[in-house]
C-alpha cells in the first residue's frame, strides 16, 4: 500500500474521470468503488470514492460535491519518452478538454495535465544558460511539445 495517495475532488464524476484515466495509461486500473452508505451525504449507494492506479501511481477520486473545483494550480505530470507517447496520451486526454500551452492541458473534468518529455527538466536545467534558454524559448511557442524541436533548440540548430 502506497502512504501518499492524490486525491481528487469530482463534483459526481469520480467513477467517469477513473474509468476515463484507467483506459488512457497502460498498467493502470481501478482497485476500489466505495458507496455512500444511509449516513451519507450523498445519496446511499452512490459512488463515494474510486482508489485507481495510473502507471503504478495511486488516486482516489471522491464525489465531495460542487463546493470545489480545480485549478492549474495543481497538475499531473507525464513524463514522456516518446513523441508517440506524447502524442497519445495527448490526444486522449483532451478529448473534451482544451489545449493550454508548454504542453499543458485541461481534461474534461477540469483537471490539468502536463504532458512533457522525461528529459525536459534536464535540458531546461543545463548548466549550459544559453542551452537552457534556448530550450525554454521554444518551449513557450508551443502548445503540445514536439521533442525534436525542442531538442533542435537545445542543440541550437
Amino acid at each position: 500500500m502506497q502512504k501518499i495517495a492524490t486525491c481528487l475532488w469530482f463534483d459526481g464524476k469520480a467513477e467517469e474521470a477513473a474509468n476515463f484515466y484507467t483506459g488512457i495509461f497502460p498498467d493502470s486500473r481501478i482497485r476500489d468503488v466505495m458507496l455512500y452508505g444511509e449516513a451519507g451525504p450523498g445519496p446511499a449507494g452512490s459512488v463515494l470514492t474510486v482508489t485507481f492506479d495510473l502507471l503504478g501511481a495511486e488516486y482516489i477520486a471522491l464525489n465531495g460535491g460542487p463546493m470545489y473545483s480545480f485549478t492549474p494550480a495543481i497538475s499531473i505530470f507525464v513524463k514522456c519518452e516518446t513523441q508517440e507517447e506524447i502524442d497519445r496520451y495527448w490526444d486522449k486526454l483532451l478529448e473534451g478538454g482544451t489545449p493550454v500551452a508548454c504542453g499543458w492541458l485541461t481534461d474534461r473534468f477540469g483537471v490539468s495535465w502536463q504532458i512533457a518529455p522525461g528529459k525536459l527538466m534536464g535540458m531546461l536545467q543545463d548548466e549550459d544558460p544559453v542551452k537552457a534558454a534556448r530550450t525554454m524559448r521554444m518551449m513557450r511557442t508551443m502548445v503540445k511539445l514536439d521533442i525534436a524541436e525542442l531538442e533542435k533548440a537545445y542543440r541550437g540548430e
